[in-house]
Parts: structure tokens; sequence; C-alpha cells
């Protein structure tokens, strides 16, 4: 490993997702290390479920462009993890914050309808970042409600990793959702299911979006202590 970068709570607290970058490659060998830590994340009974497939260059441009033509043509989403229903009540209430979040500091309008559909483009194009990371799984496991758990701790421990040595990330569903062009050019093999897309590369500091930080519960909200008494 290279030199220790910031403490967990630096990480933690300062990470944010990154939506524009610099154009710089990420060497292979710093994304290597990044994915030796991220696999130290906990999994059900040392299952580990997770592939991870490293695209950049020409492969990605593919990527990029074949999604970009098959939403355009009005292709369906064709995504292979499940998505479930739209959210509602209060989790559409806290998508559509970070929603204005971002738009605002873009200074994107509610009725610049272009600059919106130029916007949600960018997910598909994988945020124009140099390196995108498939996030798969052992389709052997696909009924098992613990895969997608292991998956999503070791993409979490991913982007953590990232960030303590200096690289940006977002997870992304867009990048997938078109997962015949994602499966031919990342040489997916039918036996693993794709599962998410995470972008990387160098944050761009002059991107307005990447000052985004988007509003979390507090503990108050999300916890419930049981047995501890009134004095603990």
């Amino acid at each position: 490993m290279g030199d220790q970068g910031p403490g967990y709570d630096e990480v933690v607290l300062g990470r944010r997702s990154i939506r524009g970058y610099l154009d710089k490659p990420v060497p292979r060998a710093l994304i290597e290390e990044v994915l030796a830590l991220a696999v130290r994340s906990p999994t059900s009974m040392n299952t580990q479920p997770w592939h991870f497939h490293v695209i950049t260059g020409e492969p990605l441009d593919r990527i990029r462009r074949g999604n970009t033509e098959r939403i355009l043509a009005g292709e369906p989403d064709s995504r292979e993890f499940r998505r479930g229903e739209p959210f509602a009540g209060v989790h559409r209430d806290r998508q559509v914050e970070v929603a204005k979040q971002l738009f605002g500091a873009m200074g994107i309008a509610r009725d610049d309808k272009d600059a919106r559909q130029d916007w949600v483009l960018r997910g598909f194009r994988q945020f124009d970042a140099p390196v995108c990371v498939i996030v798969a799984y052992d389709r052997a496991l696909s009924g098992s409600d613990d895969t997608a758990f292991d998956c999503g701790a070791v993409t979490t421990a991913l982007v953590n990793a990232a960030w303590s040595r200096g690289l940006g990330c977002v997870i992304n569903s867009q990048g997938i959702m078109q997962s015949p062009v994602v499966r031919e050019h990342a040489g997916i093999p039918d036996d693993q299911v794709i599962m998410k897309a995470v972008a990387m590369g160098w944050p761009d500091p002059d991107f307005p979006a990447n000052a985004v930080v988007s509003h979390r519960k507090s503990v108050a909200e999300a916890a419930r202590f049981v047995g501890f008494g009134e004095n603990c």
C-alpha cells in the first residue's frame, strides 16, 4: 500500500459524490490499491460474491456512445438488478431535494429541458469519468438478499477507499441501464449479473456540482436505543 491517507472520520465526513472529472488518467496500480482495501468489507459467510470490471479508454468510450444512442432512440431500460417501484413519500422528497441542490449548483432552470436532458445523459456517459468500475455478482447467488447487501458494502468501501487516495466517485445506475452495451464492451461473462456502475477519477475542483453535500437524517431520527437507561 502507498502512503497512509486521511483518517476514517475525515474520509467519511469529507466524501462527496463526484460528477465532474479532470481529463487525467488514473494509474492501474492506484485502482488496484483501492480495490485491495474495498474487498476487506464485510461479506455474509465469506461468500464474496462481487466482481469488478474496471474500464477505461476506447472500451469505455464505446459504452458511453452505446448507452447514449440507445437512450436517445427510446430503448427501454434493460438493467439486470431489480429496480423496484418508483420512490414515493419521504424517499421521493429526498430524491427531489438532492436534484434541486444539483440543478441549483449547475444553474439549470426548472424549465430548461435541454440542460436537464444533458444532465441526464451525463449519467449514461458515466459522467465523462476516465474510469468506470462495473460491480457484478455471481448469478448463482441471485436469489440471496445477502448478496445485494455484500455488494453494497463493498461498493461503499470502494468509494471511501478511492476518496482516501484523492479519487472521486459516484455510484451510478444510469450507466448500467442499457446492460447489453455494458456486457458487450466490458466482456462481462454470462454467469455474472450486472449490478451498478461506479464512475471514478480525479475530481474537477471547478465543477459546481462537486461541492454539493446531500443532507442526511440525524442519529436521533435514524436510531432507537433500547435497554441503555436514561443515564447511559
